[in-house]
């Protein structure tokens, strides 16, 4: 049996080389602006913060910011 996750925010670990779905969902949000990012889209995400991003540049403004201690 199938559980539908459609529109439903997923829980993630995030890894060094993927994730792993710890509930399930078909998205997370981006953790700089918000927005959700569907898990078929997902590719920037920091493993040591266990955030996930929305772009590249988003990402690495997060590890600048995070750098800074904002």
């Amino acid at each position: 049996m199938l559980i539908a996750s459609s529109n439903r925010l997923a829980r993630l670990q995030y890894g060094p080389n993927g994730f792993r779905v710890l509930a399930p969902g078909d998205h997370v949000l981006c953790a700089v602006t918000g927005v959700p990012i569907g898990l078929d889209e997902l590719r920037y995400w920091s493993v040591a913060r266990q955030e996930a991003y929305a772009s590249a540049a988003l990402s690495v403004q997060a590890e600048l910011d995070a750098a800074r201690g904002a």
